[in-house]
Formats: C-alpha cells, structure tokens, sequence
C-alpha cells in the first residue's frame, strides 16, 4: 500500500481523498487504509476500501457495521448524500468507546465494485471543532482505476 500526493494506492483500489491540516498525525489503525489523530484534543479520521468479498448490502447495512464496538448508541441523524457522483449515506451518532462518550460520524459509498467508509470520531461537545477537516477529506474523495 502506498499513500502520496493524497493518493492511496493498494492492490485492486486507488484513491484520492482531500488534505488534512498539519494537527493531524497520521496513525496506523487496523482495518483502515488510512487514519489520523489529532494528540491534543483527540480527535480521529480514517478512510477504508473493501473491494474483495463484499456483499451488495444497502448502505445502512454497510453503517451497522462500522458502528459495531461502540455501545449506548444513539443515532443523531441520517441522510443520503453524493460524494463522487455516487450516492452516499452519512450518519452521526453518540456512543461510547470503551466508557468513554463520543461523537461519530460515518460516511458510506459504493463505487466501482468497492465500499468506502469515512468515519470521524470527536470527543463528546467536541464535534464541531475539527468536522471541517473531515469534509475537506471526503470532498476530495475521488475513486480511480486502479492499474
């Protein structure tokens, strides 16, 4: 896997996703092909393609999936958006981490045979701080050929 220029590229999938201010410290993070932390106020990014084995599941089915781990889930708000001239669903929750209350919210696409999912994890009270950051990620999304 190799990510320069905002491009990521790995067998099967390149992509591009918008910059990041310097806060942000990139981390590597199981299960993702990209993610940043910020160290003073905790916030968190990160960016994941599954382009193998995926099943054509409806976008909300794709959300639960990425909301499992989390307890005392609360979801704020849901709606379809389109991100890459492809349809998108972005949900924003409340929930806890290991005990501790935070806000999220995930970002879903399928394009090209694969799914990408965005999720920006904030500090409860915290989430608009740096939300500006995720949507300069996210309008930068831009799935490629990969060759």
């Amino acid at each position: 896997m190799r990510f320069e220029d905002q491009v990521l590229s790995k067998p099967g999938v390149r992509y591009q996703v918008g910059a990041l201010p310097p806060v942000w410290e990139r981390v590597k993070l199981s299960n993702n092909d990209l993610a940043w932390y910020t160290e003073d106020t905790g916030h968190a990014l990160s960016v994941n393609s599954n382009c193998q084995e995926h099943e054509d599941a409806p976008l909300d089915v794709l959300t639960r999936h990425l909301i499992m781990g989390f307890t005392e889930r609360l979801e704020v708000e849901q709606q379809k958006v389109v991100v890459d001239e492809r349809e998108a669903l972005r949900s924003r929750y409340r929930a806890k981490l290991d005990g501790v209350p935070v806000e999220l919210l995930f970002l879903v696409l399928k394009k090209d045979h694969c799914v990408y999912d965005f999720t920006y994890v904030a500090p409860l009270g915290r989430f608009e701080d740096r939300i500006e950051d995720f949507e300069s990620l996210v309008r930068g999304f831009r799935s490629e050929s990969a060759s």
